[in-house]
């Protein structure tokens, strides 16, 4: 890593950040220690003691203000540092809540006790998101304690819901709007495409999410005595889950790509820029080529189209050995990555009305649509904010990043542009590859070290970004 050109304020924090690495990656392993799973009720108690202790860390590092916003979900933390007028003003966003980390069985460690192996800190959460929004809180001490005050205005906030939808982020954001109104939102959210490339995330894509259930009988029956007289309900969901595509692997729901908009010159030209290895990248994974859809290029597919994912199927007998039972219920779970331009709501329904469509008469059928859902985002290519992480890239690493897109959902993106009118600029240090919402998910400590030191070039540019603008 070389910076280039660094202000003289940048440099005293990045010697401040060698001077103080060993605690403060001590620190970053006790947050991601905190199993804060949002989805588990059960972790309930985790994800308050993680806002809890963020809430703390950031009224140490000199913000003033930190409070927990609590709207009918789990906290969101706030803090802030105000003390630069006419200065813009940045919010900083990051999520410390975490997936599930099952299947427990393939960790190679567990999962929320962070284990440093080859240069990598594995635990669930380590780069989505609790590594990367740490880069940033140690980047904000840093020059804070160099320099007694930061270039730029900022407001934090750090949600306890991403991993389940953000389902209080538009009430927050409704009802704290002056507490939140900001020149642009900064996410510690997204990751780099890879360890060798230089890029900027500029897009992400939506989310909605339902679950279905068939029932063919009141209970499961044996299925020498039933079977052929009443259906499998397991069969009639599988009959069903194969309608919801056609033989070129694309969703084959009426209405599922309305308002979809398709790729313009900007973005072939960022997906062509990109040195794409298909079969490398299949290979590192175990996965097979043919699965994109026809005519569909892979990296489009990833980052602009729209998805039908089935992620679980529950039915049956699963124990060992055979069970000759027919079962009379059987659920799936589906989410749908989504475009820009499409509407979430829209997408639920056309896949709802499909599945009534498709189930047969002999069994009934429960359709429950996952709460809100997201718009996909795209952050135009000339925003002040996005150059100035461009110029930071190229002070960082001696070369301007690309830009490419996120296939994941960020729902800050699209909620905060909706409710005030504020554009996102994703800046992590994350890699696509680093294993997020399965087993194993790791953290590079070069991510750690060059993320902090992108932070630290950041809020300079920034502050020169928006020079003669005035802030928020």
């Amino acid at each position: 890593m070389t910076v280039q050109q660094a202000p003289r304020s940048s440099a005293a924090a990045q010697s401040w950040l060698a001077v103080h690495r060993d605690r403060l990656l001590q620190q970053m392993l006790a947050l991601m220690r905190i199993p804060s799973v949002s989805t588990d009720p059960a972790c309930a108690g985790a994800v308050a003691e993680a806002a809890a202790f963020l809430r703390d860390h950031v009224t140490r590092i000199g913000l003033q203000g930190a409070r927990l916003i609590e709207e009918g979900g789990n906290p969101a933390v706030y803090a802030e540092w105000l003390g630069a007028p006419g200065a813009p003003t940045i919010l900083v966003y990051g999520h410390y809540d975490v997936q599930p980390p099952d299947p427990l069985d393939l960790w190679r460690s567990p999962p929320f006790e962070p284990t440093i192996r080859d240069g990598r800190v594995y635990c669930r959460g380590a780069s989505d998101d609790k590594g990367p929004l740490w880069t940033a809180l140690a980047a904000i001490e840093a020059v804070l304690a160099t320099e007694g005050r930061l270039p730029v205005n900022v407001r934090l906030l750090l949600e306890g819901e991403e991993e389940v939808g953000s389902r209080s982020l538009a009430t927050i954001l409704q009802r704290h709007a002056a507490l939140l109104r900001a020149d642009v939102l900064i996410s510690a959210d997204g990751s780099r495409w890879r360890p060798d490339l230089v890029s900027v995330n500029t897009n992400s894509r939506g989310l909605c999410a339902l679950e279905f259930t068939v029932e063919t009988a009141n209970e499961d029956l044996h299925s020498g005595r039933y079977g052929g007289a009443v259906a499998n309900a397991a069969t009639v969901l599988c009959q069903m889950v194969a309608s919801l595509h056609d033989a070129d692997r694309r969703v084959a729901v009426a209405g599922f790509f309305e308002g979809l908009r398709p790729p313009g010159p900007q973005d072939r030209a960022a997906i062509a820029a990109i040195d794409f290895d298909e079969a490398g990248f299949l290979g590192e994974i175990g996965a097979l080529p043919g699965a994109v859809e026809r005519g569909v290029n892979m990296l489009e597919a990833m980052w602009l189209r729209p998805t039908l994912e089935i992620n679980g199927i529950t039915s049956g007998y699963s124990g060992p050995g055979t069970k000759t039972v027919l079962p009379h219920t059987a659920s799936a779970k589906i989410t749908c990555r989504l475009g820009i331009g499409q509407d979430p709501q829209v997408v639920a329904a056309a896949v709802e009305r499909h599945l009534q469509a498709q189930c047969p008469p002999y069994a009934r059928l429960t359709v429950r649509r996952g709460a809100g859902g997201a718009r996909a985002y795209a952050l135009p290519d000339d925003h002040p904010a996005l150059l100035a992480v461009e110029r930071m890239m190229l002070a960082l690493h001696g070369e301007r990043p690309l830009h490419v897109g996120v296939g994941g959902t960020l729902p800050i993106s699209s909620l905060i542009k909706e409710h005030l009118g504020m554009e996102t600029v994703m800046v992590s240090y994350a890699i696509s590859d680093s294993g997020v919402h399965a087993p194993n998910e790791f953290f590079r400590l070069s991510s750690f070290d060059e993320g902090m030191a992108a932070w630290t070039l950041l809020l300079p540019e920034l502050a020169a970004a928006y020079a003669g603008e005035g802030g928020a």
